[in-house]
């Protein structure tokens, strides 16, 4: 057996299902290796996008997701797609050629330090010298990638060792690391003394990010919520933790979230912080906000708990065992009053305005999420169609949110809606990019369609990069530098080039029904939406 058949063995233990990737010389062995096996192989067309579809469907799933490119300018342009899954806790195990063992450090023909160059924005690197070690870094990686804080693992492989003999393939049953213990179970008296807390107060509110999806714990923590009547409100990378319309659900926190949720979270004298690192596009003024209350934060990530702020009671652990041992222990609380002066909140009107003259883009994405199917994910790009996206879109129960949060990666929506439904193809998705993201990112329709995967795309069109233009408005006096689109591409043409149904909403007569004929094509579809470039966030 060669050093790329061990790697491709590896995957077919760990039950691999598709390896997203583009070839080249220097891993061209190892798809070669691939193609014996029932993995199914995605050509994409762009590297940076395959870690976007692994993203796809590891968020989807559950499960690790997996690319593969070749050295030097491949690996490079697959660190974007690395460092948008690290900032969001995403596991995959990323696969990179290398040039043979003995150029490295030469500057040979396409080398690239890639474990170097990533070694910020990853959970852990390998650069395999010695055949032999294929299958243990192989079941190391995967173990990684998938527990404690999950997120993504490169593995660097040189030419010369995928073509070597490996004497014998045993792949490990276990992995035990000296240097990597990950706490999943929360110490008992921690989340005891959590509960003693939480008996005392008199407006306790959760706050659930993204860390409730890695972990599987939506069903708990609605159960714990639900069973002492506690509001929750949430980060952007914790959209549908509840759905939308839920009772307690009071949306998302932050610079960009809504009057109720921030409300809450400056008016709570208890607020538990679960699956959230904190951060400052949730939390912008930490040491301000969370004066005069009790603040007890979960994560699986020790290094997260007092990175930003000191809790009053940390609990390391996976959120989804802690709500388990929470959920046991006996406690009484009235929070009827507390939810009373919440909703009053969600009464109050949205002051912002938007023009007359194109279609509005808050009710455009009500109607659009509110038409989709049960179960659906919804995929929002970056710059102000992710605002707005994520203010008005209706999560239903099962459907899912996705977005690149921590990294605000443009031109993430398309690759990553691809690897979404083809993880869970019963799914209905819907990628919704601004024009500028989606011209970061439209080459993958060839991808979609060679694939025939069917997802609906829509583009939000004002001709131009609309969050930085707001940007210019506001800070630097209307001074429109770099951010003017134009009128190209013409979408309907683009859409004939890859034989994709064509809709355009330019006002908003009969809008309802066109997103109906939208969703219900057969097949992938396009849809172009014109956007007042005046319409800000803000």
């Amino acid at each position: 057996m060669t050093g790329s058949e061990a790697m491709a063995k590896c995957l077919e233990m760990e039950k691999v299902e598709v390896v997203y990737g583009y070839p080249g010389v220097a891993i061209a062995n190892f798809f070669d290796s691939l193609g014996a096996t029932g993995i199914r192989q995605v050509l994409v067309r762009t590297e940076q996008n395959a870690g976007h579809m692994a993203s796809g469907y590891a968020r989807t799933l559950g499960r690790v997701g997996v690319c593969a490119v070749t050295s030097g300018p491949g690996a490079l342009n697959l660190v974007t797609g690395i460092a948008t899954a690290y900032a969001d806790s995403i596991p995959l195990v990323c696969i990179s050629g290398q040039v043979d063992s003995d150029l490295i450090g030469s500057d040979g023909f396409q080398e690239a330090d890639v474990t170097g160059a990533c070694e910020s924005i990853v959970k852990y690197s390998y650069l395999i010298k010695n055949v032999n070690d294929i299958p243990r870094v192989f079941r190391e990686a995967f173990y990684i990638a998938n527990t404690g804080r999950r997120g993504p693992v490169l593995i660097d492989v040189p030419i010369d060792v995928q073509r070597a003999e490996i004497k014998s393939f045993e792949y490990p049953a276990e992995v035990s690391l000296r240097t990597y213990k990950p706490t999943v179970k929360g110490h008992i008296q921690q989340i005891k003394k959590a509960m003693s807390e939480l008996k005392r107060a008199k407006r306790p509110l959760i706050c659930a990010g993204g860390g409730i999806f890695l972990s599987g714990a939506k069903k708990e923590l609605r159960s714990f919520a639900e069973q002492h009547k506690i509001p929750v409100v949430h980060t952007m990378m914790g959209i549908g933790v509840l759905p939308t319309d839920h009772e307690l659900n009071f949306g998302m926190v932050g610079n960009n979230g809504g009057m109720a949720a921030n409300k809450a979270m400056q008016e709570c004298d208890m607020l538990i912080m679960v699956g959230a690192r904190v951060a400052d596009r949730a939390v912008a003024n930490p040491d301000t906000i969370l004066e005069n209350k009790v603040l007890v934060h979960m994560d699986v990530d020790p290094a997260e708990i007092g990175k930003n702020v000191g809790p009053t009671i940390p609990i390391v652990g996976d959120a989804k065992h802690i709500f388990e041992d929470a959920s046991e222990l006996e406690i009484s609380i009235d929070t009827s009053a507390w939810l009373g002066h919440l909703r009053e909140y969600r009464k109050l009107p949205n002051p912002l305005k938007f023009s007359d003259k194109a279609v509005n883009p808050a009710v455009f994405i009500a109607l659009l999420s509110q038409n989709m199917a049960d179960r659906s994910t919804y995929v929002a790009d970056v710059g102000q169609n992710q605002i707005w996206s994520c203010r008005n879109v209706n999560v239903r129960d099962g459907g899912r949110f996705f977005t690149s949060g921590g990294m605000g990666t443009m031109g993430y929506a398309i690759p990553c809606a691809i690897g979404a439904k083809m993880a869970d193809e019963t799914r209905q998705v819907v990628a919704v990019c601004g024009d500028g993201g989606f011209q970061m990112s439209m080459m993958e329709f060839a991808t979609m369609k060679e694939e025939n995967v069917s997802i609906k795309v829509v583009v939000l069109r004002n001709n131009f990069l609309g969050l930085v233009r707001e940007y210019q408005h506001y800070s630097l006096n209307d001074r429109y530098e770099m951010v003017r689109l134009g009128s190209y591409p013409k979408l309907e043409d683009l859409a004939n080039a890859y034989d994709i149904s064509y809709f355009r909403a330019s006002n908003m007569e009969g809008l309802d029904d066109l997103i109906r004929q939208f969703l219900d094509e057969d097949g992938a579809s396009l849809m172009e939406v014109i956007v007042d470039p005046a319409d800000t966030v803000k």
